[in-house]
């Protein structure tokens, strides 16, 4: 088994100031404000726990992105459980994955139980939706920006970038394909030839 994952799996949580009370609310208020899910989520996730709190920086939220694009599971919760473990070992996680899922559990509750047979024909409640489509659309599109211009910074991060745009594009593959594929090309053109660097 790899030592560095054996070293990880090991250490001790980051950030021990992180209190559970303040992991639940900070997770339950991007899962309250967040909608359209999924990558939807990443630019309130990156503005709240890399830029505003510092629980982690950049580099860490760009690796755990990656660990959570191949597991299975909502993006938001494998990506909160994650951060919460980070900060507060197992039961760090699943404070997290309480507050990133109970907002939506609790709001789905209420429309079904009482305003959805009242809000479902209703041409304001229409309207708002079809608003909030474009919105979700730019707000996944500023995230995508906003990680290619911290970690698409040389020719060969461009070229895998494009080639894989184009291929996504044009055969439809399924994302883990397309991770494998990244994975590959990022074997064979950024492994140090020597082990020392």
């Amino acid at each position: 088994m790899d030592n560095s994952i054996t070293e990880n799996e090991n250490r001790p949580p980051d950030n021990i100031g992180a209190s559970l009370r303040k992991i639940l609310f900070t997770f339950m208020k991007i899962g309250a404000f967040t909608f359209g899910g999924g990558y939807a989520i990443l630019p309130i996730l990156q503005r709240e726990i890399v830029y505003r709190l510092k629980w982690v920086d950049g580099g860490a939220f760009m690796d755990i992105l990656i660990i959570t694009q191949s597991l299975p599971g909502p993006l938001a919760l494998n990506c909160s459980i994650l951060v919460g473990r980070r900060l507060r070992g197992t039961v760090g996680g699943l404070i997290a994955a309480l507050g990133i899922v109970l907002p939506s559990f609790l709001i789905i509750l209420l429309l079904a139980a009482f305003l959805l047979p009242v809000v479902w024909n209703n041409e304001f409640v229409q309207a708002i939706f079809y608003g909030l489509r474009p919105a979700v659309v730019a707000l996944v599109a500023a995230a995508a920006c906003n990680l290619g211009r911290e970690f698409v910074k040389d020719r060969f991060s461009l070229g895998i970038l494009v080639l894989l745009l184009a291929v996504s594009l044009a055969f439809h593959l399924h994302p883990v394909l397309i991770l494998a594929l990244g994975a590959l090309l990022g074997l064979f053109l950024f492994r140090k030839s020597d082990p020392q660097k």
